[in-house]
């Protein structure tokens, strides 16, 4: 039988680059070679894409692999634009279509979506790149519980996110964050216990599977998992988590259910906060979780039984999967 050439899509115009090389290589390490050509296709941060070193345009590349499995994280490759060359071309890939992937991706439409499901999200509100920043910084802290924690309105891996405590922290974070991103988040800082939970399609004999939650202890100098303690080693990951049955069963539940709401497909991982009086608060969900020798997902899934290269079998036999089928 000939194997099916996968091109590994890595890299992007994101302030998750690194992170997306990481989970690119891991991707290319865990991939069968008895079952696999593997192209390792790097996109620069410029947007230019090249294969074997040598820069090609995407349909050149696009029309040498069987399928795409997307290792890209934040802008462009998480938020709908990738997705949509792929879908122009016929190209079967990993992770969600375009349209949810990119509603996932923006935290006003995902929340819209999370609070009509009956999902509790941190009361918010949203700053502008066009606003001025200095006023809404003054209205904002006079008037939303504080201290705050802000953040970029797309991206992932916690870039540009900052608590505020005082009204000078709150404009530099919302200066901060609107580096990455047109338009800022600024959320109720909640301290409570952080959880994490994947979903996987059609895993096991089930529609969607939920994975064990991840209980995340972050360092205690830290008010957050932040860029660093995910990518340092500085937190501790703990999977299962220490919660009980009802607080695990819960979680799953919630999971599904943002994975079902916003129309996600394959995979995905959904992050929360644990608070013992106000119940369970979900903050974002991750369309194409990291995959590194760091990152939450694989430890999911060594905690079930599976792996990495089980996993990614089971991923692309998603996206090959005819419609109907």
């Amino acid at each position: 039988m000939s194997k099916i050439h996968v091109g590994v899509l890595r890299g992007g115009p994101s302030s998750e680059y690194e992170v997306s090389l990481k989970t690119g290589g891991s991707i290319l390490n865990n991939l069968s070679p008895d079952k696999y050509h593997p192209h390792d296709i790097l996109i620069t941060k410029d947007g230019l894409w090249h294969m074997m070193g040598v820069a090609m345009e995407p349909s050149n590349i696009l029309r040498q692999i069987d399928v795409a499995v997307n290792a890209m994280h934040g802008e462009y490759g998480e938020d709908g634009k990738v997705q949509q060359l792929l879908e122009a071309h016929g190209t079967p890939f990993t992770g969600s279509k375009s349209f949810p992937s990119a509603m996932a991706m923006n935290k006003g439409i995902s929340k819209k979506f999370f609070l009509k499901h009956g999902l509790k999200t941190p009361i918010h509100v949203f700053v502008h790149k066009k606003d001025d920043i200095e006023e809404r910084a003054i209205q904002i802290f006079k008037t939303f519980p504080q201290p705050s924690i802000v953040k970029p309105a797309t991206g992932g891996s916690s870039v540009g996110v900052r608590v505020a405590r005082t009204l000078r922290e709150l404009k530099e974070a919302l200066y901060e964050a609107l580096g990455y991103s047109s338009m800022a988040l600024v959320e109720e800082f909640i301290n409570g216990r952080e959880a994490t939970c994947g979903v996987i399609d059609n895993f096991r004999g089930k529609k969607h599977y939920p994975l064990l939650p991840v209980e995340i202890i972050k360092p205690a100098k830290s008010d957050f998992f932040d860029f660093d303690a995910k990518y340092s080693g500085q937190s501790d990951e703990v999977c299962p988590g220490n919660f009980t049955q009802e607080e695990s069963e819960q979680l799953q539940r919630l999971a599904m259910i943002a994975h079902e709401c916003l129309g996600l497909r394959h995979y995905s991982r959904s992050d929360f906060l644990l608070t013992p009086r106000r119940g369970i608060y979900i903050l974002e969900v991750n369309t194409l979780p990291g995959l590194t020798e760091e990152s939450l997902f694989p430890k999911s899934l060594y905690a079930v039984g599976s792996s990495l290269s089980n996993f990614l079998d089971h991923l692309i036999s998603l996206a090959l999967e005819k419609p109907g089928n």
